[in-house]
């Protein structure tokens, strides 16, 4: 299987994977909010901000898959290495709240973690290829 073919699966993936969890965190987010690792739901009115991360989130894919399906592959590489910094914070969010350490490190840091791999990858597929320069052919006279 081509690296192409590897990254698209990959990318894929993680589109449909952003894509469900975000649509849960919409839909249903006094279930999807137990996954997410901070010891503690939002009370009252901050329900609302499980919705804003499911928005984050469906807003992310959405990205991503514009990308994949325009073709733009470089700058596809780009954006999964900036994205992979949301998941990075979702990380870094649980831990400095004191919640799950194994959601923290075993969910968004490992996610986070191989959509940079993915985003490498892309690079490496994407790179520009020295080529030597063309000497023109000489002209008759």
């Amino acid at each position: 299987m081509s690296l192409k073919k590897i990254n698209t699966v990959l990318v894929a993936a993680f589109i449909l994977f952003i894509l469900w969890f975000g649509t849960e965190f919409i839909l249903s987010p006094e279930t999807a909010v137990q996954g997410f690792g901070l010891p503690n739901r939002p009370s009252g009115d901050g329900g609302g901000f499980l919705v804003v991360k499911g928005i984050r989130d469906v807003v992310l894919a959405l990205v991503l898959g514009a990308l994949l399906v325009t073709g733009h592959r470089r700058a596809l590489s780009w954006v999964l290495l900036v994205e992979a910094l949301a998941a990075y914070g979702d990380m870094t969010t649980v831990l400095a709240h004191r919640g799950s350490v194994a959601a923290a490190l075993g969910v968004h840091g490992l996610t986070a973690t191989l959509i940079v791999v993915s985003g490498l990858l892309m690079m490496r597929e994407t790179r520009k290829i020295a080529v030597a320069p063309v000497t023109p052919a000489p002209q008759p006279a």
